[in-house]
């Protein structure tokens, strides 16, 4: 039995402060990750704040510059559907519904999806050294079992990935997180929110302790036009990315004015690489260009014993994406292309 304290927040500054004043204290939404943490014995809370009463964050609003604001309460589900998701940022709502099961999405939320932990199978088992979990204890991913590690970004510290397809269509679509802190609010531009593992795999985001993500917003250029979003995966459903792919094009004719390409199930976070999408820029829309972006995308990847063929299948995944961003019309609403 784990004995904690509950707490229910009425207010997002006295829900910070709460967790800001306990060092062992956490927030709780949806719990979809949270508890199973808990359950698996990884996670020691004594103080949990309940932040569901918070009615302000759970919220889709329009913004004056033209963009979207989503509240972090926001459940996944209630999100990937909602009418101006799926009308203007279409690619977000398709990743969303490529993740998890629909019992999880109607739990889950949107800020919970930006801090859900790595799903590598050394960091869940308790027993088992993780610098993740444990720092300085190893990473017997290394040499061991880690077909579904990275094979970008890592460290010789960690080579655990980021499981979120949500984040991966955030990334792409240069969104930006808004907490709330005991210093106030701060504004964080979504590339700069998680971090690689470096020297402190432990630590996954740029969050201080007791700061609150209290919404995301979308800007005014959804790509609602071009897109696609592409998980190649073990099995069909309720499993997590070998490797993700988020396409999303401006096209004048046929040739690409902007471009977007967000890779998930390969780093410590959503990985793009603004030179790929420059070689983009200007060309044809084909197999051709599209390869061109998908070998800068990859430059320096290094697979290991088990995980070398995601080079391949990422590169492949991305040039199939483009072609597929070309006629979303032909994607079933929420429907994930086999592997």
């Amino acid at each position: 039995m784990n004995n904690f304290e509950y707490k229910k927040a009425t207010g997002t500054q006295e829900a910070s402060n709460a967790v800001t004043g306990h060092s062992d204290a956490m927030f709780i939404a949806g719990g979809t990750n949270l508890v199973d943490l808990w359950k698996y014995n990884l996670l020691h809370p004594k103080l949990v704040v309940d932040i569901n009463h918070l009615p302000e964050h759970r919220r889709i609003t329009e913004l004056e510059d033209g963009g979207l604001r989503l509240g972090a309460l926001v459940s996944n589900a209630d999100t990937a559907y909602h009418p101006l998701v799926e009308s203007r940022y279409p690619l977000l709502s398709k990743a969303i519904l490529a993740g998890a099961s629909a019992q999880i999405r109607n739990m889950a939320t949107n800020g919970g999806n930006l801090l859900q932990r790595t799903r590598c199978y050394y960091f869940y088992d308790a027993d088992v050294p993780c610098n993740k979990r444990v720092p300085g204890s190893g990473c017997p991913a290394m040499d061991g079992y880690n077909r579904i590690h990275a094979i970008l970004g890592a460290s010789g510290e960690c080579i655990a990935v980021f499981p979120s397809d949500m984040c991966v269509a955030l990334a792409a679509l240069e969104a930006v997180v808004n907490v709330s802190g005991k210093n106030g609010g701060r504004r964080i531009p979504f590339a700069d929110f998680h971090r690689l593992p470096g020297d402190s795999p432990e630590i996954d985001n740029i969050l201080q302790h007791g700061e609150l993500i209290t919404s995301i917003d979308l800007p005014e250029k959804g790509f609602a036009q071009n897109y696609s979003y592409l998980k190649l995966r073990d099995r069909h459903s309720y499993a997590f990315a070998l490797v993700s792919v988020a396409t999303a094009l401006e096209l004048e004719g046929d040739t690409i004015r902007d471009a977007r390409i967000a890779l998930g199930g390969v780093a410590h976070k959503p990985w793009r690489v603004r030179e790929a999408e420059a070689v983009l820029v200007g060309k044809k829309a084909d197999e051709a260009a599209f390869t061109a972006a998908a070998e800068v995308l990859l430059t320096g990847a290094v697979g290991l014993k088990y995980n070398a063929f995601k080079i391949e299948l990422a590169k492949r995944a991305i040039v199939r994406n483009g072609m597929m961003a070309l006629h979303p019309e032909t994607q079933l609403p929420g429907a994930q292309p086999s592997a």
